[in-house]
């Protein structure tokens, strides 16, 4: 039974169409990454999902009461206004202390509770806004592009904590990423988006889409094999034989 169906959506924002005729169901338990190029609708898909935007045409269904975590994409933290992890976690909702310092135990960020947010590293800030969208203890989670700025291996590791979430929870995940190479492993089901669904499926049956190959070019043919490399970085990735 799918908790979340988008049926027909379309999104036209100050007059261009962002996103057209777009249909998607979403299951329990499941990570769904879409993937698409720079402009292709995908943050607004996100935001639609929330209900942050709505649509101009066709609906989105979601189950009673659904509680959804949210990651955006970037957020900029004001260097001159001091926020500790602490106070960040309690925006916009409050929270116990309990519950934060359950959350962020749950990322792996336990010690982080007093160090101010402008001191973090680019994966500490990672893994304490995905505890600040664990705080509702959500049946879905969005996540924006979350490993934007981090290296590979830091990627790797990030996409390991979401598949514990995702087994811990049982929550669905949804996740847009350009990291084609790591989400073609971490991913349930993939979706293409170029404005509308080019196509849709497993990661498997995506890599060998001509429409995906025509979007990302031959080079991702190997998607599913470098992820297996991820640890390896003695190699150059780009070379390996597959």
């Amino acid at each position: 039974m799918s908790f979340i169906s988008i049926q027909n959506v379309s999104v036209k924002i100050g007059g261009q169409h962002i996103l057209h005729d777009v249909s998607l169901d979403l299951s329990k338990g499941e990570i769904l990454t879409i993937v698409g190029p720079n402009g292709s609708g995908k943050s607004t898909l996100l935001r639609a999902i929330v209900g942050a935007i709505v649509p101009t045409g066709g609906q989105i269904k979601r189950e009673k009461n659904i509680r959804i975590g949210y990651v955006p994409q970037s957020l900029a933290i004001d260097a001159t206004l001091p926020m500790n992890v602490e106070r960040f976690l309690s925006i916009p909702k409050r929270a116990t202390k309990t519950q934060k310092q359950n959350a962020l135990e749950r990322v792996g960020a336990t010690n982080m509770m007093h160090k101010q947010m402008t001191d973090l590293s680019g994966g500490q800030f990672q893994r304490v806004l995905l505890a600040r969208a664990l705080l509702c203890e959500p049946d879905l989670l969005l996540l924006d592009e979350p490993t934007q700025g981090l290296d590979q291996p830091g990627s790797a590791r990030f996409y390991e904590l979401i598949a514990e979430i995702r087994a811990e929870l049982n929550c669905a995940v949804v996740m847009v990423s350009h990291e084609l190479h790591v989400v073609m492993s971490a991913s349930d089901r993939v979706v293409c988006l170029n404005g509308h669904v080019c196509c849709h499926g497993t990661p498997e049956t995506v890599s060998n889409a001509p429409e995906y190959r025509a979007l990302f070019g031959a080079q991702t043919g190997g998607a599913l094999a470098l992820y297996r490399h991820e640890h390896d970085h003695g190699h150059d990735h780009h070379h390996h034989e597959h």
